[in-house]
């Protein structure tokens, strides 16, 4: 009788003019069930995961700078906060809307909010990070400085995790080279998972900053990504993005054997529908079910064998 739990998978890679058989893998871990989701995706791909009580974890081209589109916000949010706690920003500050400040695509503040609209720059930081609003993410980018975010993940050890411009604003850059090839921001996959890791664990700027940023990341509002398939009332911390070509995803999943750490980033995608079942809406998704269905007990897994 066959046992799942310990049945293995021979996995081959062609080497000059031979196959040679170079790893075993468990057919339970993580790399057999997120492999052929990844490799059924037409388009580039990175993924990342670790569970951060077992360390149990899974990397896909986690090394290879991607686009973010809008999840270069969560980067953007740290930076703001960490400012904020070096008495360089006040985060009571009123901030005025103006109309020159206004920019298409997400959020709400474009066409819901009307001229000489005021609040604090705490609350353009939540609607970045809930709404993934693109005017008030202009509006903390202003107080901050664009390149500032860049500068602290740099000093951080995440030198690929980078604010490039205002969003809309091309001609705002301050990395020209990047914004041709990436847009908005860059990161990895492996950074977003560490960065999630290390807000987690309250690392980030302060405890009391950390549990603020988590609070503004729990409450973000995208359905289509982690939490469609997930069941009612998971916890998820994340934040996400989303271009013609592009959708992404990073944060933490609260699953019954611990949080989990997961980014998933897609670029060059084939299918570049603006509908809910987005073959990259529906990656990042289905990433997140795998993640919290392979978590669904306490039992201490196997760690995952990597060629």
């Amino acid at each position: 009788m066959k046992n799942v739990a310990t049945r293995l998978v021979l996995m081959m890679v062609v080497a000059g003019s031979g196959a040679l058989p170079v790893v075993a893998v468990a057919s339970d871990s993580l790399e057999s069930k997120l492999t052929p989701l990844i490799q059924a995706h037409k388009g580039k791909v990175a993924v990342a995961v670790k569970n951060l009580e077992t360390g149990e974890s899974f990397t896909y081209h986690a090394d290879v700078p991607m686009v973010t589109a809008s999840l270069i916000k969560f980067p953007i949010m740290i930076e703001a906060y960490r400012q904020a706690s070096e008495k360089k920003v006040d985060l009571d500050k009123m901030i005025t809307l103006k109309k020159a400040d206004k920019v298409p695509g997400s959020g709400i503040l474009t066409d819901h909010f009307s001229e000489g609209a005021t609040f604090p720059l705490r609350d353009a930081i939540h609607l970045m990070i809930v709404y993934s609003d693109n005017t008030a993410t202009n509006l903390v980018l202003d107080q901050i400085g664009i390149g500032s975010t860049a500068e602290t993940m740099e000093r951080m050890g995440y030198p690929n995790t980078k604010a490039h411009s205002n969003v809309f604003r091309r001609d705002t850059s301050v990395f020209p080279e990047r914004s041709q090839q990436f847009g908005i921001g860059s990161t990895t996959a492996g950074e977003m998972v560490r960065l999630c890791e290390s807000l987690y664990r309250k690392e980030l700027v302060s405890p009391e900053a950390s549990a603020a940023m988590l609070k503004h990341m729990e409450a973000c509002d995208d359905k289509d990504k982690f939490p469609r398939f997930l069941p009612p009332g998971t916890k998820v911390a994340f934040k996400t993005g989303s271009l013609n070509a592009a959708k992404t995803a990073a944060g933490i999943i609260t699953t019954p054997a611990g949080p989990v750490a997961v980014c998933v980033l897609t670029d060059e995608n084939e299918d570049k529908r603006w509908v809910t079942d987005n073959a990259g809406n529906r990656l990042c998704a289905d990433v997140a079910k795998v993640v919290f269905d392979h978590f669904q007990t306490k039992t201490p897994p196997k760690a995952d064998v990597k060629p």
